[in-house]
């Protein structure tokens, strides 16, 4: 039997930068800080941004991790490896299954 599964969309709000790198490829790195409300509560996390200023191509994931060393070192690693923008999603799972 299948049914329907109901999931209530939670967006990150009040986001700020917490770090941005310019890379030497001319990609900007960021790390960002934001809020998830959960009703009674609100919980803080943290993305990753990569935008490469020569194409305009802009990628991002809001809600990439609830500790801020594991976006940071993600950062890291991205500006290390010159990852593009249109990267970042495939890396980002690779590097979850590695930490987790």
């Amino acid at each position: 039997m299948f049914g329907i599964v109901r999931k209530t969309k939670r967006e990150v709000i009040d986001r700020m930068i917490y770090m941005e790198v310019y890379g030497d490829n001319k990609v900007t790195y960021r790390v960002t800080a934001g809020w998830i409300d959960l009703g009674s509560e609100s919980i803080c996390t943290y993305g990753v941004e990569a935008e490469d200023h020569t194409s305009g191509e802009k990628e991002s994931i809001h809600d990439f991790s609830r500790n801020v060393e594991d976006a940071v070192d993600f950062t890291e690693m991205m500006i290390t490896k010159r990852i593009r923008p249109k990267q970042i999603y495939d890396r980002a799972l690779n590097y979850l299954c590695i930490s987790i």
